[in-house]
């Protein structure tokens, strides 16, 4: 990772707008984000937890007492406000890039990066937590396998993807610092 500081600190100078990682549950973007934007000197933000804030409960009181629509809407209103914030990194939801009015708001003002991970992965990452209400009721193998059917081509919009696996997370920042280095030399991203 020392090796990437100096490409790290000359990112903000290059791209001048929110960085927003989209991805299913259990991709990372949590994890990621937060280190990358320790290391990239932006301020970190994770959707979810802000819908939270700003709702005084869980997403799943959100989902079980309001339903999802409603649950969307928050989520839209949360998030094209803090694309408002051009020093920031966010992680958003796994649904939120599957809403046509969020995506097109993030392609305008933002860099968007898919952390893409296969379904074993996503298995074993989802089973260590169980606050996900898409996964409360079913198996969460068949939830995930039919969310990747349905997500992963929409997915294929964002600027750039990055796998993900079973390496350290300061890999997979590693591997964003460098693709993020390579867009802002190749489009000097404004």
């Amino acid at each position: 990772m020392q090796d990437e500081l100096p490409i790290a600190a000359t990112l903000t100078a290059k791209i001048d707008r929110p960085i927003v990682l989209i991805g299913l549950m259990g991709a990372g973007k949590s994890t990621i984000g937060r280190r990358l934007a320790k290391v990239i000197e932006r301020d970190f933000v994770d959707s979810d937890d802000e819908i939270e804030r700003s709702a005084g409960c869980s997403i799943s009181d959100i989902f079980s007492i309001h339903g999802e629509p409603i649950f969307r809407d928050l989520e839209q209103r949360v998030i094209f406000r803090l694309l408002e914030h051009k020093n920031l990194v966010l992680a958003t939801g796994g649904g939120a890039w599957m809403q046509d009015h969020i995506r097109e708001k993030i392609k305008e003002h933002a860099l968007s990066i898919w952390l893409h991970a296969d379904l074993d992965i996503l298995v074993e990452r989802v089973e260590k937590r169980s606050h996900r209400p898409l996964l409360e009721h079913g198996d969460k193998r068949e939830i995930l396998s039919d969310l990747i059917a349905k997500r992963y081509p929409v997915y294929q919009e964002a600027d750039m993807c990055i796998h993900t696996s079973d390496e350290q997370h300061e890999s997979v920042v590693e591997k964003v610092i460098h693709r993020l280095n390579e867009q802002g030399d190749a489009q000097h991203v404004a």
